[in-house]
Order: structure tokens, then C-alpha cells, then sequence
């Protein structure tokens, strides 16, 4: 099933608007944010092989046009949750590369003040509502998410990612049950990177394209290549047109590959190298980096400056996270409640 067409009239007599024309400077700026992306995940890699970061890490490289094609077409007080990769969905959102760093080195100055990691970021004041370990746990916050939106009327959408193995959950289905009846203005997002931890999405789910669940709920679907930022704008911007204006569910699968294992911790002997390889041969960043020289939109030279830009940007955030503090004990009791409600006071017990 696929969304209404940009040209025809929805039901509420409004014509859904077209993806607005990007001027220059906001293609150099997208760019700009992937390659962000890409060199903070070479410094986090780095930081874990380094022992700086406790636990698991969950790498972007190689989605990162999924997250900043997508994130881009929304307004600034629309909400956006995700799963445990999140890294690249904070940067996007314009969470501070500081932040997120310290957040992976356990530091009190991180967006979850130590407490989440890799995992679990989050910036409130961003509309970004984490980073969630739970395989699909996401997925039914975000459905409340958009109840609220919705609830309020707010005409906010919400962006709800999961990975091509969460699209199994029970919950998952749940959850889009509810967004259909309810008509609620959520996109959820697959992001297909073809291997649910290590097992081939061939042997994991049946049905191709993962979209084929959206017919259970009369929900829309939509496809996208992942390796491209501008297919992934145009398709993301007509879910999120019938989200805002026919609170309209989608169910979105956007194609994608990652570079690493599923984390840290696996060094993906389920891949040849030979297929990593090949698949780097269409990567998002070189295939925008192109088009942006070939549209005479920047220079490889500008580029080239925009790269060392960032990097410092990275190498700035491990800085500043190795030099900030461990949260003090008493924060242990912290943040478990709203303000409001908080009845927990540390106090050491005396020790004899």
C-alpha cells in the first residue's frame, strides 16, 4: 500500500505539500552532519577499543543518511525515538557531540548524565526521547508519543525507528494496531540494515519488503534507499505530510547497510569481507559528497575543509569527556521520578 500521492487532495480538502526546494548552504549542512556522524563513530570506536567506554556500543556507520534524511524534513517540536543505535539520531536531532560523548565515557556532563551510555541517550529539550535497549520497547513509547501529539492538538508527528529485526515484536504489532484505529500521527521506521544482530534478514522475517506489515493495519507504506539522502528526504517528507495533516500512520522501510558488527562486541564473522566491501562502494556520505561537486554546490577543496572541521569537532567531544567528572553517588537517586514527585534523599549509611 502506498502513501497518497503528493499531487492529490486529502480528505480534509488540503493539497499535502511538496518537500520545499534546498538552498545550498542546507545541502552543505546535511552533508555536514553525516560526516559528523561518521568521523564521532570513528573516535567512539576508538574510545572502546581503548577501554573508555564500559558496555556495549552500537556503531552508525554506513546508516548515516537514514537518520539525517529523515530528521530533516521535521520541525523542531516534533518527536523522535529510537532503539540502541542511537548515536547518529542525537547528532542529527542537534544533540552536543560534548554530550553525547560524555554520555559514553559514564560522565555526569553527558545528555542522560551518565546513566544511559551508548543506549540510552537522550535530550528532552530536543524532542529526543532516546535510545532504548529493549529490541522494539520503543516502538509502543513512541506510539504514546504520538497519542499525546495527538491528544493535545499539538500537529506534531513522531518519528518511531526500529531495526529490521524489531519489526518481529509482538508489541511492535500492538502498537501500530492502535495507531491505525486511533489514527495517530507516527511514522515507524525500519531501518534495513539486512542483519538482525547476526542473522540474515532472509532467514529472520518473512515477507518482502518488510512493508507487506502495513496491510494488516490499512497503514501506509513506503520504501526508501537508505544510501540516499535526497530519496530518503523526499520519501520520509510525504509520510510526515500525512501524519501532520490526515494524522495519518506510515509504516516506513528504509534500506540501509551497516559497516561493523551489531556491536562492539561481534566482529561480524557472519559477513564476508568481500560484501562489506562492495556495499562501502555505495556509501551514503561519498554518493552526496558527489552529487553536491557535481551540482557545482561546493568544491572538493570546501569539502575537504568541511571534513577537518568535524573531525576536531570529534576529537573535541573525547577531549572534553575524558576530562569531566563521574557523577557523585548521591546521583544514583536522582531522575528515577519527575521533580515533583521525587520522595528519595541520599544518605549514607554509617559504616562501623
Amino acid at each position: 500500500m502506498r502513501a497518497a500521492d503528493p499531487d492529490v487532495k486529502s480528505s480534509k480538502n488540503q493539497q499535502i505539500p511538496r518537500l520545499p526546494e534546498q538552498t545550498p548552504q542546507e545541502k552543505i549542512a546535511l552533508y555536514r552532519t553525516m560526516l559528523l556522524i561518521r568521523r564521532f563513530e570513528e573516535k567512539s570506536k576508538q574510545a572502546f577499543t581503548q577501554g573508555k567506554i564500559k558496555g556495549f556500543c552500537h556503531l552508525y556507520n554506513g546508516q548515516e543518511a537514514v537518520a539525517v534524511g529523515t530528521i530533516s524534513v521535521l520541525n523542531e517540536d516534533d518527536a523522535v525515538i529510537t532503539a540502541y543505535r542511537d548515536h547518529g539520531h542525537a547528532l542529527a536531532r542537534g544533540v552536543d557531540p560534548n554530550a553525547c560523548m560524555a554520555e559514553l565515557f559514564g560522565k555526569i556532563t553527558g545528555c542522560s548524565r551518565g546513566k544511559g551510555g551508548s543506549m540510552h541517550f537522550f535530550d528532552a529539550k530536543k524532542h529526543f526521547y532516546g535510545g532504548h535497549g529493549i529490541v522494539g520497547g520503543q516502538i509502543p513509547l513512541g506510539t504514546g508519543i504520538a497519542f499525546a501529539q495527538k491528544y493535545l492538538d499539538t500537529n506534531r508527528v513522531t518519528l518511531a525507528y526500529m531495526g529490521d529485526g524489531a519489526i518481529n515484536q509482538g508489541a511492535v504489532h500492538e502498537a501500530m494496531n492502535l495507531a491505525a484505529l486511533w489514527k495517530l500521527p507516527i511514522i515507524y521506521i525500519i531501518e534495513n540494515n539486512e542483519w538482525s544482530m547476526g542473522t540474515s534478514i532472509s532467514r529472520s522475517s518473512a515477507g518482502d519488503p518488510l512493508t507487506k506489515r502495513a496491510g494488516a493495519f490499512d497503514m501506509a507504506a513506503i520504501q526508501a534507499n537508505g544510501m540516499d539522502l535526497d530519496d530518503v528526504r523526499a520519501k520520509t517528507f510525504e509520510a510526515v505530510s500525512l501524519a501532520r495533516t490526515e494524522s495519518q500512520p506510515t509504516l516506513m522501510e528504509i534500506k540501509t547497510y551497516r559497516y561493523f558488527g551489531h556491536s562492539m562486541s561481534d566482529p561480524g564473522n557472519y559477513r564476508k569481507k568481500e560484501e562489506i566491501e562492495e556495499r562501502r562502494k555505495g556509501d551514503p556520505i561519498e554518493l552526496y559528497k558527489a552529487r553536491l561537486i557535481e551540482g557545482k554546490i561546493a568544491t572538493a577543496e570546501s569539502l575537504e575543509a568541511i571534513d577537518a572541521e568535524v573531525t576536531e569537532i570529534a576529537q573535541e567531544s573525547y577531549d572534553f569527556a575524558e576530562k569531566s567528572a563521574e557523577p557523585e553517588i548521591e546521583t544514583v537517586f536522582e531522575d528515577i521520578f519527575a521533580p515533583e514527585d521525587q520522595i528519595f534523599e541520599f544518605r549514607p549509611e554509617p559504616r562501623y
